[in-house]
């Protein structure tokens, strides 16, 4: 599986962007779909994960109530919409992906920088 992450930017504090993940490949293989950011000199963190339907959705508590993921399995997509960000948002942002058997793919990255 393939990913490729899109949508990062500059945007100040209290704005918004949307981030997608596209898969290719082995699609009919993935099940759970995530988004994770590193911050310079910070371990990567989970930000938000939803299972394979979408029934499952979990968020950080850092970001409940402003971001928001989903996905559209007709596309192979996956979406972080991140409203009202903060300086502490900034960070580059991940996708990752686990398959039926448990493996694990990444994407490269796309960094999110928010300034104050």
């Amino acid at each position: 599986v393939h990913l490729v992450e899109s949508g990062g930017g500059l945007v100040q504090a209290g704005g918004s962007l949307r981030l997608s993940c596209a898969a290719s490949g082995s699609t009919f293989s993935i099940n759970t779909m995530g988004w994770y950011r590193q911050a310079p000199g910070k371990q990567r963190e989970l930000v938000a994960e939803i299972s394979s339907g979408g029934g499952s959705i979990k968020h950080a508590d850092s970001v409940k109530g402003r971001f928001t993921i989903s996905r559209d399995n007709a596309k192979n997509t996956m979406y972080l919409q991140m409203n009202g960000l903060k300086p502490e948002d900034t960070a580059v942002y991940y996708c990752r992906i686990t398959n039926w058997v448990g493996l694990d793919y990444w994407g490269q990255g796309t960094q999110v920088t928010v300034s104050s």
